[in-house]
């Protein structure tokens, strides 16, 4: 028996009992919550990060994609190494190194200090994540139990994004911006001293650990997208821009040829074979590129042009939880009789609308007039695509291989995310960079002396200046977020052929929807 495992907590089956159980489940569900809410928590003290670090509004973005990269990259390695390894020993692993990531991230003095933390962040819920969801397998019997327990870590992932936006705000008005980093230090710790008294080990599987394909996939995804911000800071025929998309070329090539050959790859190629399927993953990427996007320049546009404090700016943001689980909700009710492509179709085109309604916006634009509205649009839509996909996702796929499938299309968001916001980005650069050229000649016939020096020394625009060409990048890259959002309504019209009798097959599948 395993000394961590008291034999009033487990069953002789392995299963964990009575109080324990749920003493599991609030262990597993704590690390979800960790793991999803970091990604939120931190956009809200995105305008002090770069006021503190010295970003530019390009390089920021890298604070959500250095997480977002490494954590999409080896989401699938990570869930395979517990499998190998034992998910209880791989489980905590991943959670400390959070922590640690999340320590270092806090006590960062420059850019590059927390940009390295963010992505070491990555790793660790690249570990933990698929782990503490396979967790639940082995620590439940199957049944009601298991899929209470599977309901509970669904609803903890897509709550986590609200309780991010809160928490996120809060911690960065009464405190600083480093907390939302070293709030999860203690949480880390609690979680890790837990484990072992209320989870037993899983039993290990031999397998192979695809490394290379993780790290060509990874590296090539990051020189993708480093690609894309350095030729907005620099320009399209910048050497270091030429190079860094050559090599994404070529480690991405170097990925499907090492996926092709390897006997257990990091990512089933084959899942693209089934057409509905890859019409799934191509709907994912592109919602994910408009959805980062959207949440990315919101936050900047309501904090330094709206002006509104970090808690306000996390309550502004809360509708959007609300909306998505409400159309979530609704569209749960009605697939069995719909079948899910008028929702995979009607969401993308919601999403659409959403996004253009947004590049409307302009500097004397309000929260209620301008920004709600189209918010509440775009979380409608979304509602109705993340039961969906996650639908056909796992449609006729064998159950060794659902984990894979789910685990695959959340990878596609948090890439498709990344790239998404890297090629907002570089059209932000581009059209702040021509407005900033208009306004300097008038800026410079109206400031003050200091102000002059000011703008030489840190080359930035003050007041209503910068307000304008900060809302000209941001309505220029919400005209290309919408344009992502109908791709996607294509992909759904066209690519994705299901028929409401189809969901038949889908019965008994519990695993939760990507968030």
């Amino acid at each position: 028996m395993d000394p961590n495992t008291s034999p009033s907590i487990n069953g002789t089956d392995g299963k964990v009992r009575g109080g324990g159980s749920g003493l599991a489940l609030l262990v597993i569900a704590s690390c979800q919550l960790m793991v999803v809410l970091d990604i939120t928590i931190v956009n809200i003290a995105l305008p002090h990060i770069q006021t503190a670090l010295g970003f530019s509004t390009e390089s920021l973005s890298w604070v959500v994609s250095a997480y977002t990269l490494t954590f999409g990259g080896l989401l699938l390695l990570g869930g395979r190494t517990g499998d190998i390894l034992g998910r209880r020993r791989v489980f905590i692993f991943g959670v400390l190194l959070f922590g640690l990531a999340s320590l270092l991230g806090g006590f960062s003095q420059n850019a590059g200090q927390l940009l390295a933390a963010r992505a070491l962040q990555g790793v660790g819920g690249a570990i933990a994540s698929p782990t503490a969801l396979a967790l639940i397998t082995t620590t439940f019997r199957e049944g009601p139990e298991r899929n209470r327990a599977f309901g509970v870590f669904a609803g903890v992932s897509a709550g986590g994004g609200a309780i991010g936006l809160l928490a996120g705000g809060a911690l960065v008005e009464w405190l600083n911006w480093r907390w939302v980093l070293f709030v999860n230090v203690p949480i880390a710790l609690l979680i890790a001293l837990a484990t072992p008294r209320v989870i037993r080990e899983s039993e290990r599987h031999p397998g192979h650990f695809d490394f290379v394909g993780a790290l060509t996939a990874t590296l090539g995804m990051v020189s993708l997208v480093y690609g894309f911000i350095r030729a907005s800071q620099e320009g399209w025929s910048n050497t270091l821009t030429l190079v860094s998309f050559a090599a994404a070329v070529i480690l991405l090539t170097a990925f499907i040829l090492v996926e092709r050959r390897s006997p257990q790859p990091i990512t089933p190629l084959h899942m693209f074979a089934d057409r509905n399927r890859a019409g799934t993953y191509g709907i994912m990427l592109f919602l994910a590129c408009a959805m980062f996007g959207m949440f990315f320049f919101l936050t900047l546009f309501v904090q330094n042009v709206l002006g509104f404090s970090p808690i306000r700016a996390g309550l502004a943001f809360l509708p959007v939880s609300a909306v998505i689980a409400v159309g979530a909700g609704v569209t749960s009710q009605l697939l069995p009789k719909f079948g899910p492509k008028p929702f995979m179709v009607g969401g993308a085109l919601c999403a659409a609308a959403g996004l253009g309604w947004l590049t409307l916006t302009d500097v004397h634009s309000t929260y209620l007039g301008s920004i709600l509205g189209p918010m509440l649009l775009f979380s409608l839509g979304m509602g109705m695509q993340f039961v969906s996909l996650t639908l056909m996702a796992l449609s006729n796929v064998p159950d060794r291989e659902s984990g894979a499938a789910s685990g695959l299309l959340n990878s596609m968001q948090q890439v498709g995310g990344s790239l998404g916001l890297s090629i907002l980005v570089t059209l932000f650069g581009t059209a702040s960079h021509n407005e900033a050229a208009k306004q300097v000649p008038s800026f410079l016939a109206n400031a003050t002396p200091e102000q002059k020096a000011a703008f030489r020394q840190t080359g930035q625009l003050p007041g209503p200046y910068g307000a304008q060409v900060l809302t000209s990048g941001v309505t220029s890259a919400f005209v290309v977020a919408a344009l992502f959002a109908l791709v996607a309504a294509v992909i759904a019209l066209v690519v994705v052929q299901v028929r409401p009798s189809d969901l038949e097959r889908l019965k008994g599948t519990h695993t939760p929807a990507a968030v």
